[in-house]
């Protein structure tokens, strides 16, 4: 007798979500939409749920505020349950496999979201895995922050992303810069990253944003002249340089190559227009309230570190508009994928 594997299904889960290239520009934008629906339906107290009776497993390798709590709390306005599996609250990748943790979730959950370090890991999990998997962050990429960013721009740049400037300024390396640049290049915009050259995009991402950008339309390029990325740029970002716990000779280092990266008042004002606006994908170092921030102003004499207070705080950021519509645009997700015909 001739045993057939357990699982037939070749390729993700319809519904899933592991990279923006992946998911492509016209489904990319559909959920941005249906964010933009939802989010209207929930203001003007319409909303209707649909995900009774639906589960979802969030896997968390790194720990997390806006995508956890965006996770769970559009699952639970739509009507599903949640169970949060972090880092030290399961077997996953030390007992068990990764395999063998897809087809389990898969036989009692709708939906497994991942947030971790390796983006092969949400790549096999999608593999073995029967039921959707959505990629809440890896070290590589960011998708569903950027549903978020672009809904953000459509709010309060254009309703008409073609041609609208994103300029990112800092470590292009890592995976908010190469979202941007990808995402930036599929939707037909003309994005930026300004970064030192040991600090640019891979090759291989760069090549990527740039067949992208031919496709649609748009423009993708990266500089180490910050002043020359932002001028005429609709948005400027940045994100954080290093991550709470690095050891300070990575700090030193990131500070000797990021200071003329900082986004000052006068870096915004460098764009010549008046309405360019400030995003970050969050947490930040941009003062002196937290752990972190104390110990760059101690260590490096700097009032914050990748943006300053004054710019942080200004009319034109748009950093807690971003953070409330990573909700939004998760539950566009969910909704997405387990209301289709190829869920049910």
């Amino acid at each position: 007798m001739t045993l057939s594997p357990v699982r037939t299904q070749a390729g993700p889960a319809a519904g899933s979500l592991l990279t923006e290239a992946a998911l492509g520009r016209e489904s990319f934008l559909r959920l941005v939409d249906l964010a933009a629906d939802l989010k209207a339906a929930r203001r003007e107290g319409r909303e209707v749920p649909r995900l009774a009776g639906k589960g979802i497993a969030l896997i968390f390798e790194k720990a997390s505020t806006r995508t956890r709590c965006a996770f769970e709390v559009a699952a639970a306005q739509q009507g599903a349950m949640t169970t949060y599996l972090g880092p030290e609250g399961s077997h996953i990748g030390r007992e068990e496999s990764i395999a063998d943790t897809a087809q389990v979730l898969s036989r009692l959950y709708d939906g497994i979201e991942f947030r971790g370090f390796a983006h092969e890991t949400v790549e096999e999990l999608a593999e073995h895995a029967d039921v959707p998997v959505w990629n809440g962050l890896t070290d590589q990429w960011h998708p569903t922050q950027m549903l978020a960013d672009v809904l953000t721009i459509r709010e309060t740049v254009s309703k008409e992303l073609r041609g609208v400037a994103w300029t990112y300024v800092g470590d292009g390396r890592n995976n908010v810069a190469r979202s941007i640049l990808v995402t930036g290049a599929m939707l037909g915009m003309d994005v930026r990253i300004a970064a030192p050259a040991a600090l640019q995009p891979p090759q291989d991402v760069q090549a990527l944003a740039a067949a992208l950008a031919r496709a649609s339309g748009g423009r993708a390029w990266v500089t180490d002249d910050p002043v020359h990325a932002v001028t005429g740029t609709d948005v400027v970002y940045t994100d954080v340089w290093v991550s709470m716990g690095e050891a300070d000779s990575v700090w030193d280092d990131r500070v000797s190559l990021l200071r003329e990266y900082r986004v000052r008042p006068e870096l915004i004002a460098a764009s010549g227009k008046p309405t360019t606006r400030f995003m970050h994908c969050l947490p930040s170092t941009h003062d002196e309230h937290t752990e972190l921030g104390r110990r760059v102003l101690d260590r490096y004499g700097l009032h914050g570190a990748e943006v300053t207070d004054d710019v942080f705080t200004s009319p034109a950021s748009d950093v807690f508009q971003q953070a409330e519509n990573r909700m939004h645009t998760i539950k566009a997700v969910i909704v997405s994928a387990l209301t289709s015909p190829e869920n049910h």
